[in-house]
């Protein structure tokens, strides 16, 4: 867990640090890794990469409440020899789940919850390239810090960015 939190607080410093002067911020909404599950995101766009901090939230229960957080991100699209700039390719970690679970102490139980942190590489689809305004799809796969739940996991994005 404390290497998720430190590789997301790199992430996050690394979001805004200025590289080209072509650049614009913008605002995405949607599900997926991106979006830290169902959210939106802060993004700095240039020509070819996008540089990102979400928040969402990844699920909900009637008895637990929200399981909400942040996350962060970086795309790039001139990784591989591509025509344009409509295929990304990125990194990522971002809240993935919360587990619950119950220990025991002389025939009592206790119930704990952690916060579950994924960190992960991402495809994602620009249909009309990562400058500019429009629909994003993708996949994602990561491996997370949980104890009691499996260690990997995926996601599907769809979303739309400003």
């Amino acid at each position: 867990m404390k290497t998720s939190l430190l590789l997301l607080s790199a992430l996050s410093l690394n979001c805004f640090a200025e590289e080209e002067q072509n650049q614009r911020y913008s605002i995405g909404l949607g599900m997926g890794a991106i979006y830290s599950g169902v959210g939106a995101n802060l993004a700095l766009i240039s020509d070819n990469d996008m540089k990102y901090i979400s928040t969402g939230c990844v699920g909900y229960s009637s008895l637990h409440g929200s399981t909400c957080g942040f996350g962060a991100g970086w795309i790039k699209t001139d990784l591989f020899d591509f025509d344009s700039n409509k295929h990304g390719f990125g990194i990522y970690a971002t809240l993935v789940d919360r587990e619950r679970y119950a220990t025991s102490n002389n025939n009592q139980y206790d119930f704990q919850e952690n916060d579950v942190y994924g960190v992960g590489i991402s495809y994602n689809y620009f249909f009309r390239g990562i400058s500019s305004s429009g629909t994003i799809i993708g996949l994602s796969v990561h491996a997370t810090n949980a104890e009691y739940k499996d260690n990997y996991g995926a996601y599907f994005q769809i979303g739309y960015q400003f």
